[in-house]
């Protein structure tokens, strides 16, 4: 997991050219080894929380992660018509969840297992279930 970290701030590092494309192949093959996608595009702030590691992870190419994000096995962070989530600091999403389409995501939400995410989502709550349902803090 480490090895990916390096990998990912070197390839943002480096703009454009032949080596930003070596790189962001390196850096997909290490995802795929994992079992995990993470777009090369993907804006993160800070180094991600992967408690589990990359398994089951799939992060649209167009996202945007916030700081201090946590975001456990099976989650996907999916596009529409490629737009793709912007998700605040620190948020918490849980095992198996989805979110997707062009929706914010509030800072401090707690996303539940398994829930499925498909419009806004204020600052300080939590989401649940299918369909989603926002419980304020």
């Amino acid at each position: 997991m480490q090895q990916f970290w390096r990998l990912y701030r070197l390839q943002k590092k480096i703009s454009a050219g032949v080596m930003h494309d070596i790189l962001t192949f390196f850096l997909s093959r290490c995802a795929h080894r994992h079992g995990g996608y993470i777009g090369p595009d993907t804006v993160m702030k800070s180094e991600l929380s992967l408690p589990h590691g990359l398994h089951g992870i799939f992060i649209s190419r167009y996202a945007t992660i916030g700081e201090n994000c946590c975001i456990y096995q099976n989650v996907t962070i999916g596009e529409v018509n490629r737009k793709a989530p912007a998700i605040g600091d620190n948020c918490l999403i849980g095992a198996g969840a989805v979110i997707v389409g062009d929706i914010t995501i509030g800072s401090n939400v707690k996303i539940g297992a398994g829930a499925v995410v498909s419009s806004d989502v204020p600052d300080n709550c939590t989401v649940v279930s299918q369909p989603m349902r926002i419980l304020p803090k």
